[in-house]
């Protein structure tokens, strides 16, 4: 298959369940199977299916249904990598940025943050440092760091605390959609010859002679049960892996230590009232050394983040009391109208997989690893965790080297996903932090203008015909699918998408014929309402 034909003009390609499950249920043996349909295993399956490798992919649930949609939205370096001296990470995803910028640029796009300096000491220390990391990004620099007199700050971030601000610096990131460019990573992997199933857990591991040679998996909607052979298998389950390589521990009799410390970040949705601007703010140490985002994103404004440990892997975590309130009252501290707690349109937390040393306790996640690592057992199972959204081509290209030299797979050319558009690609005059619409389909535009309904919208920037197109060509089998991950309008605003939800139930049981889960999205929308430690 030609790695360079440019799928992002191709015609949608249909996910038709019912030929999903026949083509799953066909007995052959792929070079790879991929546990996870996370930003990382969809990552691994693009990269193997465009070097012509055959790829299986199954996810328990929706792609991107657990932390890769529930990012801060940001296709970034990482700044506070940098200050912890990181500089390896900081110049890989900085490299990555600029690539996945370019393979998506209807979902990625560059932003412009502003760090406020109420002391005198932090605009020439900030700054400094952010002209490292232009001179770090060299000519994949999105735009040269700028010191700001206090004007020129207000004039950026009009609502900031004008009360002692003395000026601000101004630097270039990124931010997209997390969860469209997931499903556009998976989407790009079925164009070119990949079969990916959501809704269809990996129940087990199949070994033979003390090797992995396959996996088992049953469809969540039919029961129905499969074992999918492949030569190589990657876990790429997210914080999830354990449950995978405790399985394969067992299975060889080799005790197996937990290798993922979950971390909880909270975020916190507001109207565009509270940072009237395309531009980001950023607080790179609050009062109690956190770091606090505002950032502007589909016509709202996300507040966060937290960083706190987890010991449990729940599939929907509610945040902390704690968390609420820092958010609030350090948003509080820095703009000058601060958010109260009627002002949350939605509350979501995601869980980080932070990968820990051998012996480590994980009391502490600010100090885990944020690079990714990949393990591959004395029976051939191949773990991916860790890492971020940014580095998610790299990571790839790192588990199909490993894998290579594990021999699980023949060596080959490399990599060619560096400059492969994904599927709708095309410029957009249409900035990310806007409201969503149509713009977000990219090429596709004209395929979902085409579809039953597309005169008609339901509200919140979604018509009947992008439900449409989400059941037949986006893998979507619930109200959930639709509202929470093609649009992304439960993270947006949870009492609209409650609103909507009987409309787009209605439709989605026309396209597909199956219950369309109305009643648990609506109690989802509950917990995304839900502000804890109140009534």
């Amino acid at each position: 298959m030609d790695a360079s034909r440019n799928i992002a003009a191709d015609a949608p390609v249909l996910t038709d369940r019912a030929a999903l499950m026949r083509r799953l249920a066909a007995p052959r043996q792929y070079d790879m199977a991929v546990i996870g349909g996370g930003a990382t295993g969809l990552g691994v399956a693009l990269d193997a299916a465009a070097r012509g490798l055959s790829v299986v992919l199954v996810e328990s649930h929706d792609f991107a249904k657990g932390t890769s949609s529930r990012a801060t939205k940001l296709v970034h370096g990482g700044v506070r990598y940098l200050a912890q001296g990181n500089i390896a990470l900081v110049r890989e995803a900085l490299h990555e940025r600029s690539m996945l910028l370019a393979n998506a640029p209807h979902l990625a796009q560059p932003l412009a943050f502003v760090m406020p300096s109420y002391r005198f000491w932090e605009k020439p220390f900030y700054g400094i440092g952010l002209k490292m990391y232009d001179a770090l990004a060299g000519k994949a620099a999105l735009g040269a760091t700028e010191f700001l007199n206090r004007q020129e700050t207000l004039g950026l971030l009009p609502t900031v605390q004008p009360d002692g601000l003395q000026g601000g610096v101004k630097y270039w990131d990124g931010q997209f959609d997390d969860a469209r460019l997931a499903l556009a990573l998976a989407r790009t992997a079925a164009a070119r010859g990949a079969l990916l199933v959501n809704y269809c857990a990996a129940t087990g591991l199949v070994h033979e002679c003390g090797k992995v040679v396959g996996l088992q998996a049953r469809d969540e909607e039919s029961g129905q049960v499969f074992e999918l052979r492949a030569r190589c298998v990657v876990n790429a389950a997210g914080v999830w892996v354990d449950q995978f390589r405790m399985q394969d521990g067992e299975a060889i009799s080799r005790p197996t230590r937990p290798m993922v410390a979950p971390s909880q970040g909270v975020h916190m949705v507001v109207d565009r009232e509270f940072l009237p601007t395309d531009h980001a703010m950023l607080i790179p140490k609050t009062i109690d050394g956190r770091v606090l985002f505002a950032v502007p994103w589909l016509g709202k404004v996300i507040l966060g983040t937290t960083d706190t440990p987890r010991h449990d892997l729940a599939r929907e975590p509610l945040a902390f009391a704690e968390e609420v309130d820092f958010i609030l009252r350090e948003s509080g501290r820095y703009l000058r109208r601060a958010p109260g707690l009627a002002d949350i349109k939605s509350i979501w937390v995601g869980l980080r997989p932070l990968v820990k040393p051998p012996d480590e306790d994980a009391g502490s996640t600010q100090a885990l690893s944020r690079e990714h690592t990949v393990l591959v057992s004395k029976s051939g199972l191949v773990t991916v965790t860790g890492g971020k959204w940014t580095t998610y081509r790299a990571m790839a290209v790192d588990v199909l080297d490993r894998s290579m030299e594990a021999g699980l797979l023949q060596r080959d050319a490399g990599a060619v996903t560096a400059h492969l558009p994904l599927v709708g690609a095309r410029m957009s005059s249409v900035k990310i932090s806007a409201p969503p619409g149509l713009h977000l389909y990219g090429s596709e535009s004209g395929a979902v203008e085409a579809l039953p309904g597309a005169d008609r919208l339901l509200g919140g920037g979604l018509s009947e015909a992008m439900v449409r197109f989400a059941a037949r060509f986006e893998y979507a089998r619930c109200v959930e699918d639709v509202l929470a991950r093609r649009s992304r309008l439960l993270f947006l605003d949870a009492a609209l998408a409650r609103e909507l939800a009987p409309a787009v139930a209605a439709i989605l049981r026309e396209e597909t014929g199956v219950d369309p889960q109305l009643d648990a999205f609506l109690a989802l929308c509950g917990q995304y309402l839900h502000l804890p430690g109140r009534l």
